[in-house]
Order: structure tokens, then C-alpha cells, then sequence
């Protein structure tokens, strides 16, 4: 009842006689998994994916604050942004149809076959229409929505992405501690250079450097060595609940299982596609109204896309070997890891970074003892987790990097820390910010 009177004093005067048949609140992660299904079908890599949920929530963001003043703007947050007023009159449109119309708009001019999301659009305007949000203002509406989602593309073309594919092609270093790409298919690195993104909050990608990692070496009675034994060992005697993590957090977007000469490609969400989706469950079970709800899945993208940044600038300046390659050369050549080792190098675990930072944030938001069950993973058959809390969480997903066989114990732990710090960091700027959610949440952080 409670979320019920909270739309309803939202609701513009001409509908609040109506019945409204699905709540607005609950299509914003409709929305938010159009785009995943855009991402899978592209096969984007996990550091753009970030950067896509990023771009497509902020002009969604932009148009609540535009909407209700006690929402402060994305220019007191985010580094160099430039806000940006729509033309039409506000009591011409309605901000929510404007602001989920702005979110597959923004995807349809980033994502590559952003043009799929044609459908998306159209259905979402039959479901407007059902609603009886009169035709006009379903128009005002949209146009609102292509002036913001224009803006945010020209305002992302600055943050160097454009560049990438100008620069010289990644040559793997030589040496037995760095890394190589790995079986089956020895992809090339992804994403070498993605350092070079300007992040949204955070200061520089090394703003957060981790600990140096563990010093390679052959020696059998070294530290790097027994990491990789703990590896090797973990992994032939994986429990069923530890198998079920592994699989769970596995989050690779394009994994290949081989059969003779054929190979066969599974596509599936990455991290931040994961960790968007429990944003959206997390919004539904605390019943948020429809502004918290574009609120808190804005923060955890931003929080998402500079985390990608800072692990990424880690993973490149270390270059240093997987599991998969230093086992197989040094202790025993036929073991594979349970998981498809992901195709860049191993330090930091870019799971255990992204998932703590986005639970930091998380939290600030929702409280440190959320439960809630997560079934991101079941379009992919596997079985739901309940946690108790976002650290929980996170906690589980770095540790399913050894149970999976492609990270060392440090890489897990630096990964963890690094995520923290520069969580907290991004809670700190949006406490000086001053952004809030709409409504409360019980425990939550302000």
C-alpha cells in the first residue's frame, strides 16, 4: 500500500483517476534487461557492458532531477558533466515515460545492434498506451526522451572510447610470469587500453592501485607457487553448494566448449549485468517508488563503470599469468579450470573489485542487512542464491574465482580491497553530493 500511495502523489492530475496496470517502478529493469539481451546478442566485453549501463541510466537520472528538484543533478556527481534542459514544457510530459523511453533510446544509439531494441520501444509504447496516458503526452514524452538520449551519446563520445581502436594492437609481453592467452579458442587481450576511458566519479583508473601481487616464481616452496597449488587442489574437491557458486558467478559472456573440430559459443550476462539485475530485485522487494528505483540502478551502473576503469588499469600494469597457463606448465600440463578462463590477465579479479564496489554502494542505499533472493542466472537454468546482505554477496563472488579455477587467492583479496576503497569513495562523493532516494529505505545510510 505504501508504494501505491507514493505513485499515486507522483501521478500527473490528468491520470490519477486511472488504474494503472503494471507499475512504472517494475519496468525500469524490463528495461534495464533489454539492453542486457542487446549486450549478450553483441557478445560485449564486461568493461564496455559497464560502460553502456552507465550512459543508457543517466539521462533516465537527468530527467527525475529535472522532474523533482530535491533530486540533485548528474553535474554534482559525475567529473565535467553538462547538464542539459529539454525544450518541451514539463506539464507537456510525463517523466517516467520520458525517463524509460531514454533508456532504450540511449542503447539503441550506443549498443552495436542497438536497432533491435526498435521492439522494445514500440511495445513499450503499446503498454503507455494501455495505460491511457494520452497520445500527446506520450509524444511530448518521447521527444523529451531522443533530446537527453542525444545528449548523453554526444557527452560520451569525450571519454576516449571513440580512440580505442585507433591504437596498436595488444602484443602479449614475453615472460613466464605474464600473462598468454589461453585455451580453447587463445583469445586475444580485451580491452588493453581501457585505462584511457574517462571515468564518471573517481578521480584517475589509478586512483586505486592494489598491493603489488605475489612475486612469480617456479620454486616450489615460494608463495606464488603455493597459490597455484591452492588453486589445483580447490578445484578437485569442489563440494556441490561450491560448484553451484562457481556456476552461478560465473558471468562470462562468451564462453566455447569444443567437440572435435566444432566449437560452440554460450552467451551470457556479464558481472555488471549481474550486479544490475540485483539492483532491480532489490528495488522490487523494498517496494522504492519510481525515482528511488532510476536513483539507486544510476548509482550502481556509475559506481559499475569506474570500478571496470581501475581494475582494468591493474590488470595490464601487472600482465600477470592465469591459473590455467602456470599450472599446466609447471604442475600438472592436462588440468583445466572448472570455469573458461576469461581472456585477459588475472590481477586483479575484476569479480571481486566490481562486485564489492557495487555492493558498498548498494548498501549506502539499501542498509547492511538486505535479504533477498537472486535469480539472475535462472534464463541461464541455474538455480537461484538467497544472501542476507549486498557483502554477502560480493564476498561469494570473489571467492567463486578460485572455486572456478581462474584466479589466485590475491587477486581475489587485492581485487576486494580495491573494490572497497574506491566504493566508499564513490558513497563519500555522493554524500557531499547530496543524492538521495526519493524514499526511504529502513537501515539504509542516510
Amino acid at each position: 500500500m505504501r508504494r501505491f500511495v507514493v505513485l499515486l502523489i507522483w501521478l500527473p492530475g490528468w491520470l490519477c483517476a486511472q488504474k494503472t496496470r503494471v507499475l512504472f517502478v517494475d519496468r525500469i529493469p524490463a528495461a534495464v534487461f533489454s539492453l542486457s539481451k542487446i549486450m549478450m546478442h553483441d557478445v560485449v566485453n564486461p568493461p564496455a557492458a559497464s560502460r553502456y549501463y552507465a550512459y543508457c541510466m543517466m539521462g533516465a537520472y537527468e530527467i527525475i532531477a529535472q522532474h523533482d528538484t530535491a533530486v540533485k543533478p548528474l553535474a554534482v556527481l559525475v567529473n565535467n558533466y553538462t547538464t542539459y534542459i529539454p525544450s518541451a514544457d514539463k506539464k507537456s510530459f510525463d517523466y517516467r515515460v520520458a525517463a524509460l523511453y531514454c533508456i532504450l533510446e540511449t542503447g539503441k544509439l550506443l549498443l552495436p545492434s542497438g536497432f533491435m531494441l526498435d521492439d522494445d520501444e514500440k511495445k513499450l509504447m503499446d503498454e503507455f498506451a494501455k495505460d491511457k496516458i494520452p497520445s500527446p503526452v506520450i509524444k511530448s514524452s518521447v521527444a523529451v526522451a531522443i533530446e537527453m538520449a542525444a545528449h548523453i551519446v554526444n557527452w560520451s563520445k569525450k571519454d576516449n572510447y571513440g580512440k580505442l581502436s585507433a591504437k596498436l594492437r595488444y602484443t602479449p609481453l614475453k615472460g613466464d610470469g605474464y600473462w598468454y592467452p589461453t585455451p580453447p579458442t587463445y583469445i586475444e587481450a580485451v580491452e588493453p587500453n581501457w585505462k584511457t576511458i574517462r571515468p564518471l566519479v573517481i578521480d584517475s583508473a589509478n586512483q586505486f592501485k592494489p598491493l603489488p601481487p605475489v612475486i612469480f616464481s617456479k620454486d616450489s616452496n615460494s608463495a606464488f607457487y603455493k597459490q597455484a597449488v591452492e588453486v589445483y587442489q580447490t578445484t578437485k574437491t569442489l563440494t556441490p553448494a561450491q560448484l553451484h557458486i562457481a556456476s552461478f558467478w560465473d558471468c562470462n559472456p562468451f564462453v566455447v566448449s569444443t567437440s572435435g573440430h566444432m566449437s560452440i559459443g554460450f552467451k551470457k550476462i556479464s558481472p555488471g549485468g549481474h550486479w544490475m539485475s540485483i539492483t532491480g530485485i532489490a528495488v522490487k522487494k523494498a517496494g522504492l517508488n519510481f525515482g528511488s528505483s532510476v536513483i539507486l540502478h544510476t548509482m550502481v551502473a556509475i559506481t559499475l563503470m569506474d570500478a571496470f576503469i581501475s581494475c582494468w588499469e591493474e590488470k595490464y600494469r601487472s600482465n600477470r599469468i592465469r591459473p590455467e597457463t602456470y599450472i599446466n606448465r609447471y604442475i600438472d600440463i592436462k588440468w583445466q579450470p572448472l570455469l573458461q578462463t576469461p581472456p585477459f590477465p588475472e590481477y586483479t579479479s575484476g569479480h571481486s573489485v566490481i562486485s564489492t564496489a557495487a555492493a558498498v554502494v548498494l548498501t549506502y542505499f539499501m542498509g547492511d542487512h538486505f535479504s533477498y533472493t537472486d535469480n539472475s542466472e535462472a534464463v541461464f537454468e541455474i538455480a537461484a542464491r538467497s544472501f542476507t546482505s549486498f557483502n554477502q554477496a560480493a564476498a561469494e563472488a570473489a571467492i567463486s574465482r578460485l572455486y572456478g579455477g581462474i584466479h589466485f587467492r590475491d587477486a581475489i583479496e587485492s581485487g576486494q580491497l580495491e573494490g572497497r576503497a574506491l566504493g566508499m569513495k564513490i558513497v563519500e562523493k555522493i554524500k557531499v553530493a547530496g543524492i538521495r532516494m526519493t524514499s526511504s529505505v529502513p537501515g539504509a545510510g542516510f
